[in-house]
């Protein structure tokens, strides 16, 4: 399912920052988000790559991947533990545990990007997510990373 205008109403980043095309998969048992992200050139980080077809070949930026993390941490969060940047939740990383790029991301194929929960730890103003990712590509693994984020209701003074 493509990206419902709700979800990106709520998101605190403008659309050309999300990344992500469309939904695959929303498993609230499991923890499991899936979706799917088109691979062009205007990327953010990717546009401004000074590229050389063989030194340094046009790819999806690993900056913007780890980016697209919060992207999914941000949608677990709407989805899966119903948090609402307008009822005051907001999350930030806290810590990249692993991270592995294994190959370039090539223009063309999109991306498959899965995070699992691996930990939730839930209060009332504030939750721990501990997420594992896998980014791949025409089957191939591209990113794997091991991450926490910390989810915290702000309430105005």
């Amino acid at each position: 399912m493509s990206l419902d205008p709700e979800f990106i109403a709520d998101c605190p980043y403008g659309p050309a920052a999300i990344g992500i095309d469309e939904i695959v998969e929303i498993d609230k048992e499991a923890g499991i988000v899936r979706a799917s992200m088109t691979t062009r050139p205007d990327l953010p980080l990717t546009r401004d790559q000074r590229a050389h077809p063989v030194r340094h070949p046009r790819h999806v930026s690993g900056g913007f991947m780890v980016h697209l993390t919060g992207m999914l941490g941000f949608m677990h969060a709407y989805y899966v533990l119903g948090l609402r940047h307008a009822d005051g939740w907001i999350g930030y990383g806290g810590r990249i545990y692993d991270a592995r790029f294994v190959a370039l991301a090539k223009m063309g194929p999109p991306l498959d990007l899965q995070l699992r929960a691996t930990k939730v730890r839930q209060r009332e103003n504030q939750v721990f997510g501990r997420y594992e990712f896998l980014f791949t590509q025409d089957g191939a693994l591209i990113y794997q990373g091991d991450q926490a984020a910390m989810w915290m209701r702000v309430t105005e003074p």
